[in-house]
């Protein structure tokens, strides 16, 4: 065969050969692209996801007021990484509300109350339809509780945490307390906190707890790399 004929086909076959190589060196640069886009989504400068999520929980715990942008500034990640924490945050039902914490003295409330119960022995099935009537009887009452939550500890097994615009409306709550039969009515007790007083020691507040949940987190990861 001439020679020369081959030239026109040789230059084809030449070509497309190039013309492979070049879509696959592109298909390669895309998937280390990919690679490691992720890669900076799962770690920010050596930050790992979890720790991101703990220092946006604890930024948010000590001003949930602040835009993605100021908490990626103090965080130390874009703010995209930010917002998709946060969403997935929220919806793991980690993050449960956005609130703030009033002054409530300012408010008209001089008392908050921690008042402790016991319930009389029940079994399971009775003891979860208490628990259904009680928490159907709290709404209709419209009482200004904070918390209502069962435990152990002190000879009682509830505690409620609730606040109040004088005595005579804490004294409402006790007696309407005494008048549930599934509750025992010579264990339930109180303590009281005046919120006029002029001594604090530590008002309730979140910011410290914000603190203690990186050194909690800081000293995990230490013991982790020790082992």
């Amino acid at each position: 065969m001439n020679p020369k004929a081959l030239n026109p086909l040789m230059h084809v076959l030449f070509r497309e050969k190039i013309e492979v190589k070049f879509q696959n060196l592109r298909g390669k640069k895309s998937v280390e692209s990919q690679v490691n886009s992720r890669k900076g989504e799962a770690e920010q400068g050596g930050v790992s996801v979890k720790d991101v999520e703990l220092k946006l929980i604890s930024e948010l715990m000590k001003n949930s007021r602040r835009s993605d942008r100021d908490l990626a500034k103090a965080i130390g990640v874009s703010q995209p990484t930010v917002t998709r924490t946060r969403s997935k945050l929220e919806k793991e039902g980690i993050i449960k509300e956005y609130t703030m914490i009033p002054d409530f003295s300012r408010l008209g409330y001089k008392i908050m109350a921690l008042t402790f119960a016991l319930s009389q022995s029940l079994d399971k099935e009775t003891a979860e339809k208490a628990r259904k009537l009680l928490v159907d009887k709290v709404k209709d009452r419209q009482f200004e509780f904070i918390m209502l939550e069962r435990g152990n500890g002190s000879g009682f097994d509830a505690v409620i945490i609730s606040v109040h615009e004088d005595y005579s409306s804490y004294l409402k709550v006790f007696k309407w307390l005494k008048q549930l039969d599934f509750l025992d009515v010579t264990k339930i007790d109180s303590f009281l906190i005046n919120l006029d007083d002029t001594v604090h020691y530590r008002p309730l507040t979140f910011s410290k707890l914000a603190t203690q949940l990186l050194l909690r987190a800081k000293r995990g990861n230490t013991s982790h790399e020790e082992a």
